[in-house]
């Protein structure tokens, strides 16, 4: 094997932290938080990718919320209260956006001001059942091709961000076999 091209480490040789140096790093640099030293990502362009998701969240809370209490007709129950559950957990999403912005020193941009511009979604009202479902597995497909984008850009730079971000695409994946399964 060439190892020319790969990180090979060699635990032959005992690790040797220096936590005496941790500490007073620690100590030293307190008012930056959770962000060290170690910490290799581009700050700015994440804080920026972590408020446009965070708007996207929000234009989904708003379209789902919208689509539940204007679901009508025979096949309606079944349809709004799946909006219904799909905007509380695109709330959450929003809520744990907007606390790992915070964590990184940033600001969490939540003006309704220019919000659909910083949505990677569309905020599409629909008149119909059918289309109300379409329109929201547009936005969760967008999300998903989204939330992958950012999680190969951050790859091991942030761990923390790109946990979260990758829980929060599993539950945008489940929430598009949801409304496959509707439109079926």
């Amino acid at each position: 094997m060439d190892t020319a091209n790969h990180h090979v480490k060699d635990f032959s040789q005992p690790f040797d932290m220096d936590v005496q140096a941790i500490r007073a790093k620690a100590r030293r640099d307190i008012e930056s938080g959770a962000v060290t030293d170690s910490y290799r990502a581009d700050r700015a362009t994440v804080l920026k990718l972590l408020n446009e998701a965070l708007a996207t969240e929000l234009v989904c809370v708003l379209r789902y919320k919208r689509h539940y209490f204007m679901a009508s007709g025979l096949d309606a129950e079944p349809a709004a209260a799946e909006f219904a559950e799909h905007a509380g957990q695109e709330q959450e999403h929003a809520d744990r956006i907007a606390e790992r912005i915070v964590q990184l020193g940033g600001a969490p941009d939540m003006s309704p001001r220019g919000l659909t511009e910083r949505s990677h979604s569309e905020y599409v009202e629909a008149d119909t059942l059918q289309e109300m479902i379409r329109e929201n597995l547009i936005a969760e497909r967008v999300a998903i091709d989204s939330y992958r984008q950012m999680i190969d850009y951050i790859g091991d730079k942030d761990h923390t961000t790109r946990r979260m971000l990758e829980e929060i695409l599993a539950v945008e994946e489940e929430h598009a076999d949801d409304l496959s399964d509707l439109l079926r």
